[in-house]
């Protein structure tokens, strides 16, 4: 008997050397449960917003006073709004702006802190102390106050709270990958491929990176989420996404007076930023034990 149980665990570690990187990260991934909820969620909810105009026969925008404060119904599945306008149309094209802030703003993040902090983990001495000393700068301020002041500064639209969020989640970034790149730099295939005359260049593209990147794509996912949630409150102040657009922060600010006579503009708009962020969360965490060297968690 343990002899057999032996020889199953070498047949199964066999099939796991063979298996490519990307196989071992779908079964570490779709082997938890929670994982793959918030991504079949996740996908629904990307899902309704891109073939919105296939879903629902109401426009978003248009009024119709007759039919104000309305409860759900077969016209209307989540009832209308102080305007008369469909929630349900609302709510799910108020998923395209509400997704676009949060992939958008993160890739700015991303893109500019991660560049950063590779230059500043890489070369290190003074630019190093320069970059991380002005990352701490941005860091002494809170995110939201942060943005809010950035768009403040700039002005209320979409693209200016897009710019805002991805400034302030830049310091999140550049010190999460710098501590990545500090970890790498000193193995010995870095060290090896200087010794071949490679171009730091080319070794921050093919070595740096892509061993580094791990971490960075996990806190992505999660930094959506958080995108998510400021965009949503500071439209909620009259600082983001401005009207007739449907968002869901603006949705829940300009409902709330009537929530005693109507309360599903409120309650539905609540529950689509609780569902989003709960789906991009529960995705963040499966990655990051997917991504995870020392997880175990694999479908056998």
């Amino acid at each position: 008997m343990a002899e057999e149980k032996e020889n199953l665990q070498k047949v199964q570690e066999t099939r796991r050397q063979e298996e490519s990187p990307w196989m071992l990260l779908a079964r570490r991934f779709f082997f938890n449960k929670k994982a793959v909820v918030g991504l079949i969620l996740l996908l629904m909810i990307g899902g309704a917003a891109i073939f919105a105009p296939y879903l629902t026969p109401h426009s978003p925008i248009e009024q119709n006073m007759l039919n104000r404060l309305q409860g759900p119904s077969r016209t209307h599945l989540l009832g209308t709004d102080h305007f008369g306008r469909d929630v349900f149309t609302r709510l799910i094209y108020g998923a395209r702006i509400s997704l676009r802030i949060g992939f958008l703003s993160v890739g700015i993040g991303m893109l500019f802190g991660c560049s950063l902090g590779v230059i500043a983990g890489y070369y290190g001495g003074k630019l190093d102390s320069v970059i991380m000393r002005l990352m701490d700068v941005m860091l002494s301020l809170p995110s939201f106050l942060l943005a809010l002041a950035i768009i403040a500064a700039l002005g209320t639209n979409i693209w200016n709270l897009m710019i805002a969020l991805g400034i302030a989640f830049i310091p999140l970034f550049a010190r999460l990958i710098r501590s990545s790149v500090l970890g790498v730099i000193e193995q010995e295939y870095i060290e090896s491929a200087r010794a071949l005359g490679s171009s730091d260049l080319r070794i921050i593209f093919l070595h740096i990176i892509p061993n580094s990147i791990n971490p960075v794509i996990v806190q992505a996912t999660l930094y959506m989420a958080s995108s998510i949630i400021a965009a949503a409150g500071l439209s909620f102040l009259g600082l983001g996404v401005q009207p007739p657009t449907p968002e869901w922060g603006r949705m829940i600010a300009q409902a709330r007076q009537f929530i005693r006579i109507n309360h599903y503009p409120v309650t539905f708009s609540g529950l689509s930023i609780v569902l989003t962020v709960l789906s991009l969360n529960m995705v963040g965490d499966g990655l990051r034990d997917a991504l995870d060297p020392k997880t175990e968690q694999i479908n056998n």
